[in-house]
């Protein structure tokens, strides 16, 4: 099968290798997928350049790819769930990653039918950004009739965040370019803030929940905002000792992420606010979920960016470029 693969991790642009790799063999709970389509994350750029090392320490040659969309071809002998011809999609799990590739073998507690409103270039770019709002929403116990801060809200996560935030009853507000407010605030938003006018910092106050998907200095500012007791999950914040604790971690990576985190964990120890950080997990009933609130408000993933395999690199590229206005997507087989 065609297939591209990292051949080992670089700092500088990832360099995959598009070519010939063995088709996936089955386990007795794994279902082969042929992929129609695979979505491209700012995750598949940190995974290359190794900044995932510690979480999920990949060996190389490794082929790529976190989610996708595509029909069952064959099921192992325990599979129950799913059955032959069936359009299905998943965000893969952590340890076998590989959508990029024209076939990929996945457990099939990873997996979900593909809502039937959905083309297969919008179906690959649901899992990951809409298991991660799930999964964010759920770690900070979100409740109806709070406000949460979704920070730059104008991307693929915002797409999937916003709408399944509002579905939980929230009020919700978000920050990003003027030129997307029209698009986003479809979506349910209760307040935009173009940041070229206005700083969310200086005109929010009391918030009770902030996801945030920017990071680095933007983390303080977001801090400031929440109120005393408030939660704030991040995508992109670092781990800290919660997260080594939820995810079971060795004792030496509990000492590692509690260093690494205790600047995150001081900021908010000094409101009673609490700071976690969150890596998306695969999750079929969670998906499934998931599906079902979008299906109902009938919420289409914008695709910006439609790419062959062997355009791969190309199509890495300008996701790590950014300033995009949906997920950039990629045909195993075109």
């Amino acid at each position: 099968m065609k297939a591209a693969w990292l051949e080992r991790y670089s700092k500088g642009e990832p360099q995959l290798t598009v070519g010939e790799r063995a088709k996936p063999r089955l386990g007795v709970r794994d279902v082969l997928l042929r992929v129609s389509v695979a979505a491209v994350n700012p995750l598949d750029n940190m995974i290359a350049h190794g900044e995932v090392k510690a979480i999920v320490p990949y060996k190389t040659p490794l082929i790529m790819g976190n989610e996708c969309v595509g029909v069952v071809e064959e099921v192992g002998a325990s599979v129950t769930k799913f059955k032959k011809g069936e359009r299905v999609y998943a965000r893969l799990p952590l340890d076998r990653i590989g959508a990029f590739a024209e076939y990929v073998a996945v457990d099939e507690a990873a997996l979900a039918l593909t809502p039937d409103y959905l083309t297969d270039e919008e179906a690959a770019a649901v899992p990951l950004t809409a298991l991660t709002a799930m999964q964010a929403l759920a770690l900070i116990r979100a409740e109806a009739g709070k406000t949460i801060f979704v920070s730059g809200g104008t991307g693929s996560f915002g797409a999937m965040a916003i709408p399944l935030a509002k579905a939980r009853g929230l009020t919700v507000i978000t920050n990003g370019s003027g030129k997307n407010a029209e698009r986003v605030m479809a979506l349910g938003v209760d307040r935009f803030i173009d940041y070229k006018k206005e700083d969310y910092a200086a005109v929010l106050s009391d918030i009770d929940y902030v996801i945030d998907s920017l990071g680095g200095k933007e983390l303080e500012k977001q801090f400031s905002i929440l109120k005393r007791g408030g939660r704030l999950v991040s995508l992109r914040g670092g781990p800290n000792k919660a997260f080594a604790q939820r995810v079971n971690a060795s004792p030496i990576m509990k000492l590692a992420f509690g260093f690494v985190g205790r600047k995150n964990d001081a900021m908010a120890a000094k409101n009673g606010q609490t700071y976690d950080f969150i890596f998306v997990h695969s999750d079929g009933q969670q998906l499934a979920e998931a599906s079902g609130i979008l299906a109902k408000m009938e919420i289409r993933p914008s695709v910006d960016g439609v790419f062959g395999l062997e355009e791969v690199n190309a199509a890495l590229q300008k996701v790590a470029g950014g300033g995009s206005r949906g997920k950039t997507v990629i045909y195993p087989a075109k």
